[in-house]
This record gives C-alpha cells, sequence and structure tokens, in this order.
C-alpha cells in the first residue's frame, strides 16, 4: 500500500515537473515570438518607409518628365501653328497677287474690247466704202458693158465675195492667234502643274480571260460526258467557254467583263477543286458571284475614301466598283476615272475653284460604264440617268453629260472635267487599239485630206496624232491653208473616233528650180 501511494505520490510529483516545465517553456516560446513579431512589425515599417521614400521619388521623377514633355509638345505644337500661320500667309499673299493680276487682266481684256469695236466701226465704214463703189461699178458696168443687172450683180458679188473672204480670214486668223497666245500661256500652266502633281503608271489589259489547266485530262472532265458539264457551266455564267488546240489552256469568252471575271474565277477553282459536275458547278459560280459582289462594293469604298469623297449613293458605290474590269482602248476605266478626279481637282484647286465638287465630277464623268453593257444607250445617257436618280449635285451631272461635247457645258468644272479626261486619254502609254484598227485610221486621216482641192500628198505622223498636209502652192494661198485646216478638223471631228486629240498642219512651199546647162 505505500509503495502504491508512493508511485502515485511520484507520478503526481512528476506530472506537476512536467506542467511547471511545459509552462515555462510556452512562456520563453511566447516571448520569442513576441521578440520576433516586434521585429517583423519594425522590419515592415523600414520596408515601408523604403518603399514609400521610393514612391515619392519616383513620382516626382514621372512628373518632372511629365512637365519636359508637356513642355516638348507644347513647343512642337508652336512650331506647327507657326508654320500653319506661314502657309496661311503665303496663301494670302498668293492670292492678293491673283487679285491684281486679274484686275490687270480685267483692263487689258477691256481695252481689247475698246479695240475690237474700233476695229468694227473701221470695217463698217470700210463696207459703208464698198457699197458705194459697188454700185458706181455697177452703173457702169451697165453703161459700158450692156449687161443685166443680174449678170452685173453676179460678177460684182464674185469679187466682193473674194475680197471679203481674204479679209475675214486673215481678221479671222488674227484673232485666233490673239487668243492662243492668252488663252494657252495660262492653259498650259494649269495643265502641266496638274500634270506633274499627280503621276500614275501606265495601265495595261490582257486580250483575253485565258485560265490555265495542269493537264489535257482536265479538258474532257471540264466538257463532262456528252457536253453536259460545259453546258451547265455556260448556261450559270453566261460565257462561252473555247476549248480549241491549244495545250493546258482555256479561253472564256463574252462581252459582259463581269461574267467573264465570275465565269474565270469560277472556272479556276473548279479546277483547283477537280470535283467538275453540274451541281458543284452551280454551287461555286453562285458564291463566286456573292464574293465578287463584296470585292467590287469594297473597291468603291476604297476608291471614295482615298479620293475623299462622302455621301455617295449605295448604287453609284457598287457600279463604280465595276468600272475596275471595264476596259476602253486599253485603258481600265476605274484608273482613268480616279486620274480624271485627281487633275480635276487639282485645277480646281488652281483657280480657286471647289476642288471636292471637281473631284467627284471627274470621277462620276464615266460611271454609265458600269452599265452599258447591261443596258441601252450611250454610257453619257447612262450616267446621267443614274446621277439624277441617286440625287447627285447639277454640276456633277453637267460634267457628266457634256464631257464628250454632248451637251454644252454649265460651269467652269465641267470644261476641267473635259481637259482632265483628255489629259488621262491622250498621255502616253494610256490607250491602245488592234493594229488593224489603228492602220485604218491612218488611212481615213489622210483619205479626208487628199480629197480636198488643191492638195498634193497627206501624211497621218506621230502614230495618228498629227496630219500634215502638204498643198499646191498655186492653188492655194496663205489664207486659204488656214480654212483648209479648219475643213479637215470639222470633218475629221464629224466622221471620225479617235482617243485624244489629231493635230492638222497644211504646210504650203513654194520652190523655184532651174537647170543650168
Amino acid at each position: 500500500m505505500d509503495e502504491k501511494l508512493i508511485a502515485l505520490l511520484t507520478g503526481i510529483i512528476v506530472l506537476i515537473i512536467m506542467i511547471v516545465i511545459f509552462y515555462i517553456i510556452n512562456k520563453l516560446n511566447l516571448n520569442r515570438a513576441k521578440n520576433e513579431s516586434q521585429k517583423i512589425v519594425e522590419d515592415a515599417n523600414t520596408q515601408a518607409e523604403s518603399i514609400i521614400r521610393q514612391a515619392t521619388l519616383e513620382a516626382k521623377t514621372l512628373s518632372y518628365e511629365s512637365k519636359l514633355n508637356a513642355e516638348k509638345e507644347y513647343q512642337a505644337q508652336q512650331k506647327v501653328y507657326q508654320e500653319i500661320e506661314k502657309k496661311l500667309s503665303r496663301r494670302e499673299d498668293n492670292l492678293n497677287f491673283r487679285d491684281v493680276n486679274l484686275v490687270e487682266k480685267e483692263k487689258a481684256i477691256q481695252i481689247k474690247q475698246n479695240e475690237l469695236e474700233s476695229k468694227k466701226l473701221v470695217l463698217d465704214k470700210k463696207e459703208s466704202e464698198l457699197d458705194q463703189h459697188l454700185d458706181i461699178q455697177i452703173q457702169e458696168l451697165e453703161r459700158v458693158t450692156n449687161l443685166t443687172v443680174d449678170d452685173a450683180k453676179a460678177e460684182l458679188f464674185d469679187i466682193v465675195e473674194k475680197r471679203m473672204e481674204h479679209e475675214t480670214l486673215a481678221y479671222i486668223k488674227d484673232q485666233e492667234e490673239l487668243a492662243h497666245e492668252k488663252s494657252e500661256v495660262l492653259a498650259k500652266n494649269i495643265i502641266s502643274l496638274a500634270i506633274s502633281r499627280y503621276s500614275q503608271d501606265v495601265v495595261t489589259q490582257n486580250t483575253a480571260s485565258v485560265v490555265e489547266i495542269p493537264n489535257e485530262e482536265m479538258k474532257g472532265r471540264i466538257i463532262g460526258r456528252e457536253g453536259r458539264n460545259i453546258r451547265a457551266f455556260e448556261q450559270a455564267t453566261g460565257v462561252d467557254l473555247i476549248i480549241d488546240d491549244t495545250p493546258e489552256v482555256i479561253t472564256v469568252s463574252s462581252f459582259d467583263p463581269i461574267r467573264r471575271e465570275i465565269a474565270k474565277l469560277s472556272l479556276e477553282k473548279l479546277v483547283q477543286d477537280g470535283r467538275i459536275q453540274p451541281g458543284r458547278i452551280e454551287e461555286v459560280v453562285n458564291k463566286v458571284q456573292k464574293d465578287l459582289h463584296t470585292v467590287i462594293v469594297k473597291t468603291g469604298q476604297d476608291t471614295l475614301f482615298d479620293l475623299g469623297i462622302s455621301k455617295v449613293n449605295k448604287e453609284m458605290v457598287a457600279i463604280l466598283g465595276r468600272l475596275k474590269y471595264r476596259y476602253s482602248y486599253g485603258q481600265n476605266a476605274l484608273q482613268h476615272s480616279i486620274e480624271v478626279a485627281h487633275l480635276a481637282g487639282i485645277m480646281a484647286s488652281e483657280l480657286g475653284l471647289n476642288q471636292k465638287l471637281a473631284k467627284r465630277a471627274g470621277l462620276f464623268h464615266d460611271i454609265g460604264k458600269g452599265l452599258d453593257f447591261e443596258m441601252e444607250g450611250s454610257h453619257v445617257e447612262l450616267g446621267v440617268r443614274l446621277a439624277k436618280k441617286s440625287g447627285e449635285h447639277p454640276v456633277v451631272i453637267n460634267a457628266i453629260a457634256s464631257h464628250h461635247g454632248d451637251t454644252a457645258a454649265t460651269s467652269v468644272i465641267s470644261v476641267l472635267v473635259q481637259a482632265a479626261d483628255t489629259i488621262s486619254a491622250a498621255r502616253p502609254g494610256a490607250r491602245f487599239e488592234s493594229f488593224e484598227n489603228y492602220i485604218q485610221r491612218l488611212e481615213d486621216l489622210e483619205a479626208i485630206a487628199t480629197t480636198k482641192e488643191g492638195v498634193e500628198r497627206a501624211f497621218a505622223i506621230s502614230a495618228g496624232r498629227e496630219l500634215r498636209v502638204m498643198v499646191v502652192p498655186s492653188q492655194i494661198d496663205d489664207l486659204q491653208t488656214t480654212k483648209l485646216a479648219r475643213e479637215i478638223k470639222e470633218q475629221i471631228e464629224e466622221e471620225m473616233t479617235y482617243p485624244g486629240q489629231i493635230k492638222v498642219t497644211v504646210i504650203r512651199e513654194l520652190r523655184a528650180q532651174e537647170l543650168a546647162k
């Protein structure tokens, strides 16, 4: 019993000792943890103060840099504003200079007008004197020759007609030379400036839409059994497929460039895919039609964006894009319209006119060519009709109607569009025609001149842009050469179709020869 009690007391004492030891250990750990936490807090405070100081320093640095950048931007803006002010000042000086020139030109025109009125009075006086001389000659002829009044009048009229014809031709020639000297200087300056400020690559056109195929077996697959595939393709696209002996080539033929392009792209997809049968053909053609329409609209929108033209009817945008596939004498209709827009805009800005309106009129002057292979009527009539339907500006409508001289121009912008159209069509490399048409045009030019009385020889030179006419000196005098050149020019304009302009030069040369023996 005593041993058990002693063992119990010993266990209790050991437990108490362990509890005391555990308490002491916990107390020591608690103090150590407390010290460590205080150290951590102190370290955190130190780091926080360091971060705050670093952030403050960075904030000050960023603030200083922002201030420097702001000052630099301000100085750059000041330079830009100063440049704008200088440009405006130069512009104002140019306008003042033009105003002075216009006033001087108006004075010069008024002086010339007064001179013309004076010359008219002199001509009226001479005409009165001629009438008096005619009366005297009639009386004298009746007395001396015993001619009838009608015969005498006929003879006198011949004399007066020849005399007045010479005087009129001389007067017209002088006035034309005077007008040309003034107008050509101004026109050449404006046109040369427009051409120098706008450059465009020479355009080319493939004369046929050709699709390459990998082998001759593909031709048989395109034709199909008993020709069902080629019939289905031609029916879906509205074109003709020409499959001949030419190796690995199929030609797509159609008067409609849009159909031809759809057919070409569809055939290329079918050849690449290899599955050629009526159902697949119809599926591919429908997909290509949708894709091409998207491309056409995108082309029209990009063109308007590049030229800075806005608020255009959706139908006109699509038709403008169709001009990408339209060619005239090898010149792409869309590129030609863009050229005309740029040139007309440049010339309008030089004359102080509405540049955006001139660009718009120049771009849409051939818009009818996007429809003329589908609808009846000339491209001018179709373009005017479309512009009116789309609510275009009256100046744009008149520019479309008058750019080929079918209608009188009612604004200066319409005249500028005519000039820009001629420049774009006549520049070297802009257009080409077949060799047969080219030879025929040269022959027609020479034939028009050689049919005139007094013409010895005629030569079409400079690729048909100039016609030189040699006359017999004994039959044509100097004044009649001017009349002959005008008659040939008018006949060429009435009877021939040609790109650009044709210069008519009549040459009268008298040579005297003797043979010394």
